[in-house]
């Protein structure tokens, strides 16, 4: 299987998937733990998380994945949301707690 095949298989597999450097309970950056502040500001007390610092092929392959060059990354529903920047956004605006309401968790 492909990088791209296993993390298409992550985001699709999961409503709410993280890459992150480090772990949510450990971020290892500041905007990593800002998402993570986020999500469970939202709500969002568990979600699939990928620490990209663990994994390098993950960390390049999700960059040409969502064509994004930045981590964090968000997924929800499959769907690429955005970094840190655009999370906290969607989170001032409200929009962030919408979209994630729509998921199962």
């Amino acid at each position: 299987m492909s990088i791209k095949d296993t993390i298409h298989q992550q985001v699709t597999g999961h409503p709410v998937v993280l890459y992150m450097k480090g772990t949510p309970g450990f971020p290892q950056c500041g905007f990593s733990a800002n998402a993570v502040r986020i999500l469970s500001a939202c709500g969002v007390d568990s979600f699939f998380s990928v620490n990209v610092l663990e994994e390098p092929e993950i960390r390049q392959g999700i960059k040409d994945y969502a064509n994004w060059p930045t981590i964090p990354q968000l997924y929800v529903n499959g769907e690429f949301v955005g970094g840190s920047d655009i999370m906290t956004e969607m989170y001032q605006s409200g929009e962030l707690k919408t979209l994630l309401s729509s998921t199962a968790g």
